[in-house]
């Protein structure tokens, strides 16, 4: 297919809290890409930088800065920010000037140094945004939206706090098996149950933390593949970048109400479903297709809901999907084989980057003991603020 570009490395930084800049981070990343791809930093024609905003001036100029400190050379340079979303949008960046013909090769990084806690609007009075509102006027952090999505979850479709739990032990499980997850440990229901209560009804293991960490893959032109010598590479078929359609009927950060559908009918799906479909139409599969899934699990609720947003199951079912066992290791589509946010936390321009990541390497065979027989097709599901959807379709 046309459309399609090579993915020629995957690199990380390790996850966890270790009290350095973003910068370090995305260097250890870029050069781990590099040196998986086989290719020289002078031969990258451009680099697309996905943007933290909590690292001062220089997190605003992301491609620049690592262009800077991998080393001046000429390269087409691009910065994205699209919060959590920043990586897909970084990706598809880079793949719109593969396809293009402006570069054969693009490095693309995203790294942050996140503060303790959780995220908070940037200082100052912006009576005109909605993030800094919801925080000023109701006082409502991102895990009460976690929480109310839960309790919805909870209301409509019958999930339970048990649900929830597994979810946790699940990805705590893929977690405890890769060596970049920050937490490395197995949990079981139990202390997941125990934990304190942040935002009733989840728990402490419930919610993902904030962390320090960085991701970067070498894309290329297919020609530039085959010219490399990789013949047989994991391929990037998709990048979904949409956003939601008037009347947005369900409740989301930042919001604080929804719109009205008493003049306009709602849309026939939700924004989220929006976001895997136009994903599958563009590659030209179903979910149907899917070998495993890496989604953007803020809480284990939300979870649940990415199974039903990307079709894996009905609406509604997403708690059976799970109880089912379709979803671990070894199920019909495991879904966060990395651990997810889960074991990682958030670091926000990096995390839809390192979901392609994992895509990679389990496409390739390469994942060790989180490997997935067979697996030949690997999307990803990622949300930022005000509308930014994203999703990556990667086949082999």
């Amino acid at each position: 297919m046309t459309g399609e570009v090579a993915v020629l490395g995957a690199g990380m930084h390790p996850w966890g809290k270790w009290g350095r800049g973003f910068v370090e981070y995305g260097v250890v990343a870029a050069r781990a890409a590099l040196a998986d791809a086989g290719v020289d930093w002078r031969d990258v024609g451009s680099i697309i930088g996905a943007d933290t905003v909590r690292g001062g001036y220089p997190g605003y100029v992301a491609g620049a800065t690592f262009a800077k400190a991998l080393g001046w050379q000429g390269a087409r340079v691009t910065s994205v920010y699209a919060a959590c979303a920043s990586g897909a949008q970084a990706i598809g960046t880079a793949r719109t000037q593969i396809l293009a013909g402006l570069a054969d090769v693009v490095l693309v990084v995203g790294a942050d140094a996140a503060p303790k806690g959780f995220f908070r609007p940037a200082g100052g009075d912006r009576p005109d945004d909605p993030d800094w509102l919801r925080f000023r006027v109701l006082g409502a952090t991102n895990p009460a939206y976690f929480g109310l999505w839960a309790r919805r979850r909870m209301a409509v479709h019958g999930d339970t706090l048990e649900d929830f739990a597994q979810v946790k032990v699940k990805n705590a499980a893929a977690g405890a098996l890769n060596a970049n997850a920050r937490y490395r440990k197995a949990v079981t229901a139990e202390e997941v149950a125990a934990s304190a209560v942040v935002a009733d009804p989840l728990r402490l293991l419930d919610i993902c933390a904030t962390s320090d960490g960085a991701a970067a893959l070498v894309l290329s032109s297919m020609e530039f593949a085959r010219r490399h010598g990789a013949s047989d590479p994991v391929r990037i078929r998709a990048v979904s970048t949409v956003t939601p359609r008037y009347p947005n009927t369900v409740l989301d950060l930042p919001d604080i109400a929804t719109d009205s559908a008493a003049a306009v009918a709602p849309a026939e799906e939700t924004f989220r479903a929006s976001i895997a479909r136009a994903a599958y139409e563009e590659a030209g599969i179903g979910p149907e297709d899917i070998s495993l899934a890496e989604v953007y699990d803020l809480s284990t609720a939300l979870e649940l809901q990415w199974y039903e947003d990307l079709g894996l199951c009905a609406e509604g079912e997403g708690a059976k999907l799970l109880r089912d066992g379709a979803t671990s290791a070894g199920g019909r589509v495991p879904v966060n084989t990395s651990g997810g946010l889960a074991s990682f936390g958030e670091a926000v321009p990096a995390q839809a980057i390192a979901q392609v990541c994992e895509v990679t390497w389990q496409l390739r065979g390469a994942a060790g003991a989180r490997q997935v027989a067979g697996a030949r097709v690997g999307v990803t599901a990622n949300q930022g603020l005000f509308g930014h959807g994203s999703s990556v379709v990667a086949v082999r």
